[in-house]
């Protein structure tokens, strides 16, 4: 029997023999529970398992604990929770509403365990009938990304593949379609990953500071510097530096990189000490640094450095069919973060124009569209002007002439298939003769040519 999984979430402060003795018999009915305590357990279980369904174990709960538990619960907005609590917990201020907005069931503490299995599978069930709702499984991947595209798929095995090796990766594509995300997910598949992973965008600091900020300074080294103080790719040592905007850093600071590419030394600035470090790095860019290059504003051999493995993560156009998932998914998320907010999805109207929209923002401009309808609607369903969208107009019907014209090409093409293009059987069963039924298929485009006529013996 294959053991269904349950996340089971709890305060840190519960006795531990307390909840041995509540999980075993779900263990018993074929569940495998995954305990955790806080949102980073939450993120990781959800990262390697296929879970649906969450247990939240806490029979009493304070302000402060209900805090922590709500941002628990917004790190899974696709489960269907289940709570267990003491009489009058649910009660207590702002926990009834938390419940009835988040929770698919909740029990008095101590559950009885046939009750409480039957609770979690009834959970499970509503779960996958959900999933199956939108077509495709509505999860994270183990990536933390979301979609079923084949350019998805060709990117999650493009890093894999180079999230195996220590060579700087150059991440390109659009303004909004997730190169920070995707640098994320090298750094969590790599061997680095429990290393710090720092982001920097070069683009948003001033010129003035992105030394200092990139290498660091030492006490002195120029007006207001009172102390020492180690850069950012120090500060990345043994982890992996993510450098946002590579083609807006300046020439001068091209060739320092380009340095510490080579020798995987710094030093700060001010100082004439060199310090090793050990750091992986990983560039992205919305321009084309060839160009850049071609027109000066890049240096060539930097690029190289760079480009040793390139990927490009495709915009939201070239993946439309993620639309309605990463649309789900965002929504899910948001509510979550909103508990008094109970928003079920989005009307046929909405998705049409979500799926019509040629989103020049991508991934980002999606996200912000579903944070403002949230927001802005009154109801159930998101409809397109609560998305800043225009609604889709209505393509008119065909016109009674084509309707006719259409319904007289399907009837021969299927005649014809089923009969395995016996012309002269199709026009007997049609009522026609085979010449005009030949004239027909020419009409039509169908397959099939008029015989050539035979002279008429005498």
């Amino acid at each position: 029997m294959v053991a269904h999984e349950v996340l089971c979430l709890r305060r840190r402060t519960t006795v531990a023999t307390d909840v041995a003795e509540f999980a075993a018999p779900l263990v018993a009915r074929g569940w495998r529970v995954h305990e955790v305590h806080d949102a980073q357990g939450v993120r990781q279980v959800l990262a390697r398992h296929a879970v649906a369904v969450g247990l939240l174990w806490c029979p009493t709960l304070d302000d402060d604990s209900l805090a922590r538990l709500q941002v628990c619960l917004a790190q899974a907005p696709e489960l269907e929770w289940v709570g267990a609590f003491d009489a009058g917990t649910v009660e207590q201020a702002g926990v009834c509403e938390w419940v009835l907005a988040c929770f698919f069931d909740h029990l008095r503490h101590p559950a009885d365990p046939e009750e409480l299995d039957r609770t979690l599978r009834h959970a499970l069930a509503r779960a996958r009938l959900r999933q199956r709702s939108v077509g495709v499984p509505h999860l994270v991947d183990e990536q933390g990304m979301v979609g079923q595209s084949p350019a998805m798929q060709q990117l999650r095995q493009q890093l894999r593949k180079v999230a195996s090796t220590d060579a700087p990766v150059l991440l390109g594509g659009e303004s909004g379609s997730g190169k920070e995300l995707a640098a994320r997910a090298i750094h969590n598949g790599s061997r680095r990953a429990l290393q710090p992973f720092v982001a920097v965008n070069c683009g948003a600091i001033a010129p003035t500071l992105i030394q200092s900020e990139l290498f660091g300074h030492e006490r002195g080294a120029f007006t207001g510097a009172t102390t020492a103080k180690p850069g950012l790719i120090e500060a990345a040592h043994h982890g992996t530096i993510f450098l946002d905007e590579i083609g807006d850093l300046p020439l001068d600071l091209q060739a320092t990189l380009l340095r510490f590419l080579q020798e995987h030394t710094i030093q700060r600035l001010g100082s004439t000490r060199s310090i090793d470090v050990d750091v992986r790095v990983l560039a992205a860019t919305h321009v084309d640094l060839g160009q850049a290059v071609s027109a000066g504003r890049f240096r060539e051999d930097l690029f190289y450095r760079l480009n040793v493995l390139p990927v490009v993560v495709p915009s939201l156009r070239d993946r439309c069919v993620d639309i309605p998932l990463l649309a789900e998914h965002v929504l899910r998320r948001c509510s979550a973060a909103d508990p008094l907010r109970r928003i079920d999805g989005f009307t046929q109207q909405a998705m049409t124009a979500l799926m019509v929209h040629p989103w020049p923002g991508n991934v980002r401009e999606l996200c912000n569209r579903v944070q403002r309808a949230l927001v802005m609607t009154d109801a159930r369903l998101v409809t397109p002007e609560d998305l800043g969208l225009q609604a889709p107009e209505e393509a008119p019907g065909p016109g009674l002439d084509a309707a006719r014209t259409q319904a007289e090409r399907d009837l021969i093409a299927v005649t014809l298939g089923r009969l395995h293009s016996n012309v002269s059987q199709a026009a007997r069963e049609l009522g026609v003769s085979r010449m005009t039924l030949y004239r027909l298929m020419d009409k039509h485009g169908l397959s099939g040519r008029m015989p050539p006529l035979r002279p008429r013996s005498r």
